[in-house]
Parts: C-alpha cells; sequence; structure tokens
C-alpha cells in the first residue's frame, strides 16, 4: 500500500508539471516566455520564468488591449467609457478650440450629459460587443446633443442624424405611426452597421467618421484628389467642408473632457454603470397613454424612451417591443397581467378607399373633423389621397389589431384642396349651359343646378349666369405674376462656352 501511495504521488506530480506547461504567455512587466513545445516531454521539464527587476504596473493601453483584463468593476459609465478608448488622438488647433467652447458653456454640458444618460449604457455595450472603440459612445453629442427628436435642416432625424434614404437603406422604417431613426435601439444598431461599413472602408477612423458626416463618396473623391497630386491622404491632409474639418475635433474635445474632466473645470453628472432600460414585450395594439399608466411613469417620459412613435397608438405587428424605466418594467408587466377587462387600443387604421375631404372622412369615421386633423398630423387645405393609412378611433367591438403590412408601410398622401368661389359671368349670343361649362372647364350638370336650369338650356345674351370657379391661392397667383413679368424680358443668347453675350433690347 505504501508503495502504491508513493507511485501515486510521483504520477500527480508529473500531471501537474504537464498542465503548466503552456503557450507562450505574456506577465504584467511586458517579459514574454519562451514558447514550450506542443506536446511535452517528461525529460524536459518545465522551467519557470520571472521577469528582472521590481514589477511595474501595467499601463490604461494595455488593460484594454484585450490580453489582460481589469479585475475591478468601473465605479461609473464614464469609467467604463474612459476604459475603451482606443482611436487614435486627433492632434489639431481646432481641438482646442472646441475644448474651450464645451468647457466655458457648463449648462450646456449638463443638459447634454444629462440627457444622454438614458441611452448611453446601452450604446456602450453594443460597442463593447462589438469590439468598437466607447469613444463612438459621445458621437450622440456631436450629431445632436442626445436629443432623439432632433431634426436638422437637411431633414435628418434622430440623436444619430439619419438622412431618409440612408436610414431606409440600413432598414429603419418610416412611414405614418412611427420614425425608426429615432428609435434608441434601432437607430444605435444602424448607426453602428454604418459606422462599422465606414471603418471597413477606409481603414481609419477619423476617416470613418468624416464619412459618417460628409458621405463616403465625398471622402473617397478627396482621398483620390490627394493621391492623384501625390499628397496625403489622413483627415488633417483632406480638403473638406468646414462643418466636416470640424467635425471630428468636436468629438476629441468632448474625448478629451470626459477623459479628464478636472483639468477642464468640469463636472459631469453621475451616470452608474448599470441599465437604464428594459426591453417589453407587447402582444396587442395598446395606447401611448395606457402603457404610460400601467409603468406608473409620465407619458413624456415614456416617449423619451420611445421617441419613434408618431401617433398615440402601438401597434405590435410593427413594433412588437418597447422600452421602459428599469424599475417600471416589473410594474408594467404586473398590471398588464391584472387587467381583465376594457380595450388595449382606442385607434385602428383605416385604408382610405378613395380620395376625399377631411370632413368627409371624419364623418365616416365617426370622429370630429379638428381631432382628425390632430391625431394624423393633416394640414389645411389637403384632400386625402386614396390608399392613405389613416388613424381613426376603433370601435369597441373591434377585435382585431392592424396587420403588420399597414404597420410597417401605411403611408398619408395628400393633394391640394380646390378653392372655389361663387362668380357670375355674362352669357353671350348663343350661349348655352354646355358652351359655358366648355369655357370654364365645370361639369355642365352643376352649371345647370347653379342656375335651376335644364341641362340643355339657353342663355339670353348679356344674362347673368351663376358659377363656381377655383380660387388660386396667394402664391400661385404671385408665381404666375413673375412669369408673366419675366417673359416679357429678353432673352439672353448663350454663347458657346456657357457666358451669356449681352442682350440687345429692340
Amino acid at each position: 500500500m505504501k508503495i502504491l501511495n508513493i507511485a501515486c504521488l510521483a504520477g500527480a506530480l508529473w500531471l501537474t508539471g504537464c498542465a503548466t506547461t503552456g503557450p507562450s504567455q505574456t506577465d504584467t512587466a511586458g517579459t514574454t516566455a519562451p514558447a514550450s513545445p506542443s506536446t511535452p516531454s517528461p525529460q524536459a521539464p518545465h522551467i519557470p520564468v520571472y521577469p528582472n527587476g521590481p514589477l511595474q504596473p501595467i499601463a490604461l493601453a494595455q488593460a484594454s488591449g484585450g490580453e489582460v483584463a481589469s479585475l475591478s468593476t468601473p465605479a461609473d459609465l464614464w469609467d467604463r467609457i474612459r476604459r475603451g478608448f482606443a482611436m487614435p488622438d486627433l492632434q489639431h488647433e481646432l481641438v482646442q478650440d472646441r475644448e474651450q467652447w464645451y468647457a466655458t458653456r457648463p449648462d450646456y454640458m449638463q443638459r447634454m450629459t444629462e440627457r444622454s444618460s438614458k441611452y448611453l449604457f446601452h450604446i456602450v455595450e453594443e460597442l463593447e460587443r462589438r469590439g468598437m472603440p466607447t469613444e463612438l459612445a459621445l458621437l450622440p453629442y456631436i450629431e445632436s446633443a442626445f436629443n432623439p427628436q432632433a431634426v436638422s435642416s437637411a431633414k435628418a432625424a434622430g440623436m444619430w442624424q439619419f438622412m431618409p434614404a440612408t436610414g431606409t437603406y440600413f432598414d429603419l422604417k418610416q412611414n405614418a405611426f412611427r420614425d425608426d431613426r429615432r428609435d434608441v435601439l434601432a437607430s444605435t444598431r444602424a448607426a453602428l452597421d454604418y459606422l462599422q461599413k465606414l471603418y471597413g472602408m477606409f481603414g481609419d477612423w477619423h476617416l470613418a467618421l468624416a464619412a459618417y458626416n460628409w458621405g463616403e463618396g465625398s471622402v473617397g473623391r478627396a482621398i483620390a484628389r490627394n493621391q492623384k497630386l501625390g499628397l496625403g491622404t489622413s483627415y488633417n491632409e483632406l480638403t473638406m467642408p468646414a462643418e466636416t474639418r470640424m467635425y471630428v475635433p468636436k468629438l476629441q474635445a468632448v474625448k478629451n473632457i470626459v477623459a479628464n474632466p478636472d483639468a477642464f473645470k468640469t463636472e459631469l453628472p453621475l451616470i452608474e454603470n448599470h441599465p437604464y432600460f428594459q426591453t417589453v414585450d407587447i402582444t396587442h395594439d395598446i395606447d401611448v397613454e395606457l402603457v404610460a399608466t400601467l409603468a406608473d411613469i409620465r407619458e413624456a417620459d415614456f416617449r423619451a424612451l420611445n421617441p419613434s412613435f408618431n401617433r398615440p397608438v402601438i401597434f405590435a405587428a410593427g413594433t412588437p417591443q418597447i422600452l421602459l424605466p428599469w424599475d417600471n418594467a416589473k410594474v408594467f408587466r404586473r398590471n398588464l397581467e391584472a387587467r381583465k377587462e376594457g380595450q388595449y387600443a382606442s385607434w385602428t387604421v383605416w385604408s382610405v378607399p378613395s380620395t376625399m375631404s377631411v370632413s368627409e372622412a371624419a364623418q365616416r369615421a365617426g370622429i370630429s373633423e379638428n381631432d382628425l386633423r390632430k391625431v394624423n398630423d393633416i394640414p389645411p387645405r389637403m384632400l386625402i389621397k386614396a390608399g392613405s393609412a389613416l388613424m381613426v378611433p376603433r370601435s369597441t367591438t373591434t377585435r382585431q389589431d392592424v396587420s403588420s403590412h399597414l404597420a410597417d408601410n401605411g403611408q398619408l398622401a395628400f393633394t391640394p384642396e380646390v378653392v372655389t368661389r361663387r362668380t357670375t359671368v355674362r352669357a353671350g349670343k348663343g350661349e348655352t349651359v354646355a358652351s359655358i361649362a366648355r369655357r370654364y372647364k365645370l361639369a355642365a350638370g352643376n352649371v345647370a343646378d347653379w342656375n335651376d336650369v335644364r341641362a340643355n338650356a339657353a342663355f339670353k345674351a348679356g344674362q347673368q349666369v351663376v358659377v363656381y370657379l377655383p380660387v388660386r391661392p396667394p402664391q400661385a397667383r404671385r408665381s404666375a405674376s413673375r412669369t408673366t413679368t419675366s417673359s416679357k424680358r429678353p432673352v439672353a443668347q448663350v454663347r458657346k462656352g456657357g457666358t451669356p453675350s449681352k442682350v440687345k433690347r429692340r
């Protein structure tokens, strides 16, 4: 038995030696151990390698490199963002200019950073999941000041500022009921997809950011021009518009302030390293007001997390998930399960069968014209075109939810309403109802009704005939006036080279 125990102990020691033999490792001081053979040999025992001199603390860059994991949890989200900085710093005088701009506006910085607290954790999580630099979490500060309802003069929308066509390319739905360019989850997914695509094209984050702002085609052409001239192709060396030239320096300035707020006498609000919201599944069309009530939050707070919704109801077929504050999500689920009676949604969608006035549509839907205009954002002096997806009250007997086709593709289309005015005209010799109708492009039956005569009646010469003629809006009258005036001017002759010649007046 004693011999057996000794043999077992020897075998265990031999196995321990095998287990400690492995591939090359880099220690905390940066010393690399020699590679071990792929198949360890008992004749070649493992020789431990120790670093020379005292141990040195690892640098931040080493800790974020992926080879060494930090053992401490970030104190807050700002600390977590700092640990993920991976983009090269931009050295440019515009960076200092923007640093001063932000540092001298503490109220603006406070509002902007407090607004971001709802969304920043999710963005950082997504960046880390994709292995992207966490500086990109600060980009919405530059794009929209983290306002998901922001709309630029060029019609870019949301905190990531997607143009309509770019949003469509990245599968962000834009219809009568929602605009996914404002959706927190969808727009973040699309923005990071786009940034990854641009980085893949240019291999440089500064150029990728320039392309995000200016367009990939514009950056590509600017690079090609510099290459043709034998010039450099870095961000600082390209010729670009002032907005794009300032774009990366703005991001670098915000990064520098986040990295060392004390140096800029800036106080960042505490943002905990914890999700702000949860996703909650919905299985029925449901009113926004009801969601807020069941979740025990203000409707304004709900819309801050779900800014893509354009209407007072959420269609489950198009948006099967909503966002709620972390603690309120549980309250909502409990209250929704307890709800046994009544409807979830007060509104549904009616596909308008033919072009009609707002008043006619309101009458058919059983709603006042004013309310119909308000809930559907219908502008004045417009007719609703056939096929439009119009939001109307849901009857108490209706149980069917809106279809996924309508929820994803429903659009509202309008055509200008023709406004008419009662006018009297004088009939000529031998004029009839038909000839008056032809003269003013009217229906003969209408002319007969307006004058209380038969459709084949004739008028006496000089007799006053009642007609209702379209009234042109003032803008159209001004345009017509300008056209008439300009038509009287002589037309410049254009030379072959494209330069107008002098005009000879006759």
